[in-house]
């Protein structure tokens, strides 16, 4: 069977990270008796040089053939200007919106070897392996009104913060859905005590936790589960929050693993479900890193496990997904470190050199 899988390298680092997971994909198929057809498609910055637009309808058009989608990163300071018609970051919601993904998947697993890479006490990370679950299409940054306006007391500007019955429920099971093949506990993160829309999340969660009795739930204020991540993070399973808590969160997460450079994400269309096939973006979570781009020090472990990702949700591969994520962990144990997780007297591996260890240990 062939898999169609469209490549957005994006901006900065974005092609050459995405190259690394095109790399170890390539093998996985050679290997296993997969036939993946790779097509790349411009987004982001060098859309708008090449087409004035950030995500072209080419890029559409070859999304929508696609069984899933891996992509880098968008943006940097060339495209920064806040006059602009167009930015890189709007292609990639236009691109999520095309695609219908609602639910953003972050895992946060920490290497036994690379404790010392967090800036946290290594007797605080033993064990950490969670996974955030972001909703991606409401809250404050879709909701309207949302506009800044002159007044003859000043400027002001409004953002609505809204969500639907339907929009919580699906993100809820989402996560409730992964918790059944993990640990069996939710971590439901609001701000019910200021927020109606919190309330109403609140409410929902109580009900879906009745679908899946094997499940705990728990509730938690998304200012206590900062504070939490970072004071006793592995008693986090599965947490799921609204779009801008999960912004926020999923960033301060990725500080538990040491580097942004080694965390991977989904973006799915569906739930996920056992022997069912999901549509779906996959993405490292770090940004474009125009300051390194073209140096060959970029971290590609990210990429490479959005690959894992993809293969895993998207294509139906569990044992291939598997064999990617134990030659990461492998290459890790072997000492195989980027500028960003190298710690003294450890050797320095290029973004090249990082993948073609991996792709050998698949």
């Amino acid at each position: 069977m062939e898999y169609r899988i469209a490549v957005l390298g994006g901006d900065g680092i974005g092609p050459e990270v995405t190259a690394e997971a095109v790399r170890v994909l390539k093998v996985v198929g050679a290997k296993r008796g997969h036939s993946f057809r790779f097509t790349e498609g411009p987004i982001g910055g060098n859309a708008i040089d090449r087409f004035g637009t950030a995500l072209p309808e080419e890029t559409v058009r070859l999304v929508k053939q696609s069984d899933a989608v891996l992509l880098g990163a968008v943006g940097g300071p060339k495209w920064d200007d806040p006059r602009a018609a167009t930015r890189p970051e709007a292609g990639l919601l236009a691109l999520r919106k095309t695609m219908g993904v609602f639910a953003n998947l972050r895992p946060v697993k920490v290497f036994p070897q690379l404790l010392g890479a967090s800036p946290l006490k290594p007797s605080l990370l033993e064990g950490v392996d969670i996974v955030v679950v972001r909703e991606l299409t409401g809250g404050l940054y879709f909701s309207k009104p949302k506009r800044r306006w002159q007044t003859a007391r000043g400027r002001r500007g409004v953002d609505t913060l809204k969500y639907t019955e339907r929009e919580i429920r699906r993100i809820l099971q989402v996560a409730f859905a992964l918790a059944q093949g993990r640990r069996k506990k939710v971590t439901s993160v609001d701000k019910a005590n200021v927020l109606e829309t919190s309330r109403l999340w609140r409410e929902l969660a109580n009900e879906v936790a009745g679908e899946y009795p094997d499940v705990t739930l728990e509730h938690m204020l998304v200012d206590t589960a900062a504070m939490q991540l970072v004071r006793s993070p592995a008693r986090f399973d599965v947490l799921v929050t609204e779009n801008m808590f999960g912004d926020i969160l999923t960033d301060e997460a990725a500080v538990l693993a040491g580097s942004m450079g080694l965390l991977p994400s989904a973006s799915l269309a569906a739930v996920p479900r056992p022997g069912k096939r999901a549509k779906g973006l996959y993405e490292p979570i770090h940004g474009s890193a125009p300051d390194i781009a073209g140096k060959g020090i970029a971290n590609p472990i990210a990429a490479i496990l959005s690959a894992a990702l993809l293969l895993r949700y998207s294509l139906g591969l569990e044992e291939e997904a598997s064999l990617v994520e134990r030659a990461v962990a492998t290459a890790i144990a072997d000492g195989c470190r980027t500028p960003d997780i190298v710690q003294a007297r450890e050797r320095t591996s290029s973004t090249r050199e990082v993948g073609e260890l991996i792709a050998h240990l698949v």
